[in-house]
């Protein structure tokens, strides 16, 4: 419940299906340099809006890095991933097209 309240406790998630709502949004922050989840994949669309910060996305088989105030698209099933360049903290908001989080995590090997 102190996702949003507390100074640097921006991560948890609201699922969409807990309120009646078509969508559910994760609050992600990594503190270090390389914090992030790691590749997966979801059977919907999802957006990332990176609040602070930079991160180096992987995007299907597109690299490429975003800052603060950009919004990223990831399609449904392509595998993706993000992590956190420094300096400093990551944030980002990420909307999933569904009322429930279904993640599917993929072995980078």
């Amino acid at each position: 419940a102190d996702w949003a309240r507390l100074p640097g406790t921006w991560r948890g998630n609201v699922q969409g299906e807990r309120i009646g709502a078509g969508v559910t949004v994760l609050f992600f922050r990594g503190e270090k340099v390389g914090d992030g989840p790691g590749l997966h994949v979801h059977p919907y669309d999802e957006l990332f809006i990176v609040r602070t910060g930079r991160a180096r996305f992987t995007v299907g088989e597109e690299t490429f890095e975003a800052e603060a105030g950009d919004i990223v698209f990831g399609p449904a099933g392509l595998p993706h991933k993000f992590e956190n360049l420094g300096p400093g903290p990551l944030e980002t908001t990420d909307i999933h097209q569904s009322p429930r989080w279904i993640q599917a995590d993929l072995d980078e090997g």
